[in-house]
């Protein structure tokens, strides 16, 4: 149960030119909501630049000519231009937190959705917590940037443009003095952009660690406990903490030298306008209403430079984020559908492994020139040391994998060309690791049959010898197991699984080791259901207990993922190979 750093795979930096354009792509699903921000922005923005000019008018008409009669209009004014602010306040925020929470919500589903198309390889290589980062917190990174951040970038901007215009109409000699220090934020905030970007990546992926470990030694705090090691997996916590504090603290670093040098160039542009200005006033060229007016304007001019400190570190956290999702959605399932793809048949005669090589990482071959015929109605049991290349069998003929030479047919139609649907539907599967949902007993017999009634579920339930422990519950088919099933026994988790199985009444069995870790009692129980489950239907067997195999038309002895033997288990017995020796081991073996 070692820690898996999320960030190992060294993946290139995704550019913001490609991950910004998708993330808009989400925002045009929702144009109405946005359109409606939009138009509060551009009033808002609009009302906004008025202010200034109600002070120029104050203080160079109203106050000079003494006109108290006039006195109530700005007053009024600026009320009035109050509360159509906080109406197009309140119409910009509403909009796009409704835009927003439509696209964070299309692009989570669409995230896990891509999850569940992706080949079973692409998770053995993928810790769990950072998949859960990913889904969690860095499209709630994305969700801060575009119900919140969007506003301020897009209010800004408008703002921006528009006091620029102004402050040309009002004094472009006076605007002349304050365009270079423009140029400078620009290349500054650039500068530290990528910094902030680098080590916000760094942030999420460190998260990603720290939910990963959390992950693994909650779900697995039996074991913690069993081996008293609470003490050495809180020290590996708190290391990936440090890890996750120093990542955040260099961008904090990175953050905190880039706020003050904004804030020194936004002071330098306010100094260079009130020196200058205060000349031209004094020389007759400039009214002080306009000077006044003027300051207001390079405040406005400068509050979204300001603002951008706080917009860009929620740009680069959210830019990181992005670069992850966007990584996931990019990522391809090994096992691919073709587009032409046909169901595979409603009652498939045989199943059929014609030469088949497979190896999980193209360099490690685990099975090798496998050829089988498994007839319609056949009962056969893959037996042989582990590692064998056993389960692989079944990977393959669920089409978890595809073969890398040689081909697997059910029927006369290969898998390849078949809808992955229409093969899985076919299989009902009760393997060694049990894994049951914190639900109900009812919800886990009726997964893969949602719509069964009580009563079917009982009767599933009755089959596999599983009513009886299931009313002696107080809530009987409606209590809760805990996280997979950890309120169960072993044997009981067992008899639920085979009661799913039942329920879903598949063409095809599979039982993956289902009754190695059991104690004799629960082992006669569930072989005597998995023997009624068994009649009339295909079962692949895989068991290292030879008795469990006893009634299997066929067995298959296999080694370092070649056939080794092939027959009856009388025949195989009677051949003293390998089968007949396992047979003698386990036989002779102390109970």
């Amino acid at each position: 149960m070692m820690g898996r750093h999320a960030g190992g795979d060294n993946k290139p930096t995704i550019p913001l030119s490609v991950t910004i354009p998708r993330l808009f792509k989400y925002m045009l699903r929702h144009k109405k909501p946005l359109i409606v921000a939009l138009i509060g922005i551009l009033v808002g923005s609009g009302l906004g630049l008025l202010m200034p000019q109600i002070t120029r008018y104050t203080i160079d008409v109203i106050i000079p000519q003494g006109i108290t009669s006039r006195v109530w209009i700005p007053i009024v004014s600026i009320l009035s231009l109050t509360a159509g602010l906080a109406l197009a306040t309140f119409v910009q925020s509403y909009g796009m937190a409704l835009a927003g929470q439509r696209i964070i919500y299309d692009l989570r589903n669409d995230l896990y959705r891509h999850l569940q198309d992706l080949s079973l390889g692409f998770f053995s290589k993928r810790p769990t917590g950072d998949l859960m980062s990913r889904v969690t917190n860095d499209v709630g990174q994305l969700q801060q940037l575009v119900t919140g951040g969007m506003v301020d970038i897009v209010a800004d901007f408008v703002t921006f443009v528009g006091v620029l215009i102004f402050l040309f109409i009002t004094d472009w000699k006076l605007t002349l003095f304050l365009l270079p220090t423009f140029p400078m934020m620009y290349y500054t905030t650039r500068y530290f952009a990528k910094a902030m970007r680098t080590a916000y990546r760094k942030v999420q992926e460190n998260i990603a660690t720290v939910n990963d470990h959390l992950q693994q030694t909650i779900s697995s705090v039996h074991v913690v406990k069993s081996f008293s090691n609470e003490d050495y997996e809180s020290e590996r916590f708190a290391g990936f903490n440090r890890m996750s504090m120093d990542a955040n603290m260099n961008a904090v670093k990175a953050w905190a030298t880039f706020r003050p040098l904004i804030n020194l160039l936004t002071s330098l542009g306010t100094a260079i306008v009130l020196g200058f200005g205060a000349h031209q006033v004094m020389g007759g060229h400039l009214s002080v209403g306009t000077l006044v007016a003027f300051i207001s304007y390079v405040h406005m001019v400068q509050r979204p430079v300001r603002r951008l400190t706080r917009v860009m570190n929620m740009f680069q956290r959210a830019a990181a984020s992005a670069e992850r999702v966007f990584e996931i959605l990019d990522s391809t399932p090994e096992v691919m559908e073709k587009p032409d793809a046909i169901p595979v048949p409603d009652d498939p005669q045989k199943i059929i492994f014609d030469s088949v090589t497979f190896s999980y990482d193209n360099t490690r071959t685990v099975i090798e020139d496998f050829s089988l015929c498994i007839n319609s109605g056949e009962s056969v049991a893959l037996v042989g040391p582990s590692g064998a290349g056993k389960s692989t069998i079944v990977n393959l003929l669920m089409r978890f994998y595809d073969p890398d030479t040689g081909s697997v047919s059910m029927g006369a139609t290969d898998i390849r060309d078949a809808t992955v649907k229409s093969v899985r539907e076919r299989f009902g599967v009760v393997s060694q690791e049990i894994l049951l949902f914190n639900g109900t007993i009812r919800e886990n017999i009726s997964y893969g049959r949602p719509d069964a009634t009580a009563e079917q579920v009982r009767e599933a339930s009755l089959l596999a010898n599983a009513d009886e422990f299931v009313q002696t519950f107080a809530d009987g088919y409606e209590t809760v197991v805990g996280e997979r099933g950890i309120r169960l026994s072993g044997g009981q988790r067992q008899r639920v699984a085979i009661a799913r199985a039942i329920l879903k009444d598949p063409q095809i069995l599979v039982f993956d080791e289902a009754t190695s870790h059991l104690d004799t009692v629960s082992e006669h129980l569930i072989q005597e259901a998995m023997g009624r489950l068994l009649v009339g239907r295909t079962s692949i067997i895989i068991a290292h207990r030879l008795s469990t195999i006893r009634s299997a038309d066929k067995v298959v002895v296999m080694d370092k993922g070649k056939i080794v033997e092939y027959g009856t288990p009388k025949d195989l017995l009677n051949a003293q190979g390998m089968f007949a020796t396992m047979h003698h081991m386990q036989s002779s073996a102390p109970p």
